[in-house]
């Protein structure tokens, strides 16, 4: 199994998203393989100020672009939630798990489980050998499993707008060059 490099979520805040990062972010999300030219021509800026929005957005860990795969087309037949209790600090737990190729959902949560870990496998029995190496990691005391029968909705496109439902305006004064804050 090859290992991944383990991080959880964003590490710095940027200072603010704004009315244009948001609709970066929405163009990326429709085509995140188009050029940076063409974005400017679209959004009505050059393209050094997409390039460095971009870089600013994928920085501070707010954008990620990468090829996002269905694991059914993919051949990953089953696949599952497991909700864990451990004994001791959950990061232990869940950074082992998030090393794991087939753990493609990690999350430390507060309630009834205290890891949450969405596996997939290429059959049932694949499955269970996963649901068992989980049982036997230090740590674990119980686990329950939510084997999915059928995908309702899966989607990655969410986030062209802040969580707080709307984007800061930057005043005339505070943009740089290129449409960048200016650091002063």
């Amino acid at each position: 199994m090859a290992s991944r490099r383990l991080t959880r979520g964003a590490v710095q805040r940027p200072a603010s998203l704004d009315e244009l990062d948001g609709r970066l972010i929405a163009a990326l999300q429709g085509n995140g393989r188009e050029k940076f030219r063409a974005l400017g021509s679209q959004l009505g800026v050059s393209e050094a100020t997409v390039r460095n929005r971009y870089a600013r957005l994928v920085e501070s860990g707010v954008l990620q672009v990468t090829a996002v795969t269905n694991p059914l087309g993919m051949g990953y037949d089953a696949m599952a939630m497991l909700g864990i209790t451990v004994e001791g600090p959950p990061e232990r737990v869940a950074d082992t798990l998030a090393s794991w190729q087939e753990a493609i959902y990690v999350v430390i949560v507060a309630g009834r489980f205290d890891v949450l870990v969405e596996l997939v496998s290429r059959d049932r029995r694949d499955l269970l050998e996963l649901i068992t190496r989980v049982r036997t990691l230090e740590g674990v005391v119980t686990t329950e499993t939510f084997v999915y029968l059928d995908l309702a909705k899966q989607l990655f496109d969410f986030g062209a707008v802040p969580a707080n439902g709307h984007l800061e305006a930057r005043s005339a004064d505070a943009v740089g060059r290129g449409g960048e804050r200016s650091e002063t």
